[in-house]
């Protein structure tokens, strides 16, 4: 079995479209509009593909952003910096085999060289209690919780420290960037000339 994590691309969006809308309850249901928007606009936007096939993704953005998502909101209001876990997807075939916890070391491997936090929700209605236990093996606590508009599920926020930050900020990212090596270095945004673009890894400031 061959398996690759890389940056998502635009030939994928159908699939991983049709695999998010396929999840169940535990998933917000998304439109091809509000996909294009995670495609130009998410930090991290990677998929799982084995043999081939598109086998999950993973969905991240960054604080600073406009999306409208209430928890999103909740986590900008209250800490200046994270990275956001929006969603993360398996395919039926591929689940039960590690690769959620395979998606969560590479996010938190992107996150803990730029921000302190790395932050997700899981819904308490309908609560999967596999869902709640994995999160809390892997580091997460909860911060608060609220209920996504009047009549939305009630969901528990959660947040990681990335301790790893500190020094990665005393050391490189407050003397001219990260090293630049490819394991380090941005995901390239299709063009958009909505929002100012992100320093990327080795970029040194003038």
């Amino acid at each position: 079995m061959a398996l690759a994590i890389r940056d998502v691309r635009e030939h994928d969006l159908d699939a991983v479209l049709a695999l998010n809308n396929a999840a169940g309850r535990s998933i917000l249901a998304l439109d091809a509009t509000q996909l294009r928007y995670f495609y130009e606009h998410a930090e991290y936007f990677r998929v799982a593909e084995i043999d081939g096939h598109l086998a999950g993704f993973l969905i991240a953005l960054r604080e600073g952003g406009d999306y409208a998502s209430p928890n999103y909101r909740w986590f900008a209001d209250h800490y200046p910096q994270f990275v956001y876990i929006d969603r993360i997807v398996i395919a039926n075939a591929y689940r039960r085999h590690g690769l959620g916890r395979i998606f969560y070391c590479d996010v938190h491997s992107y996150a803990e060289v730029r921000v302190p936090l790395l932050t997700c929700e899981v819904f308490l209605e309908p609560r999967d209690d596999v869902v709640v236990l994995f999160h809390g093996t892997y580091g997460f606590q909860e911060v608060g919780q609220q209920r996504m508009g009047e009549h939305g599920p009630q969901v528990s926020l959660l947040a990681r420290d990335l301790p790893s930050y500190a020094y990665v900020r005393d050391t490189w990212l407050e003397h001219g960037g990260l090293p630049d090596v490819p394991w380090l270095a941005e995901r390239e945004h299709p063009a958009r000339h909505d929002a100012a673009p992100r320093r990327l890894a080795g970029e040194r400031r003038p």
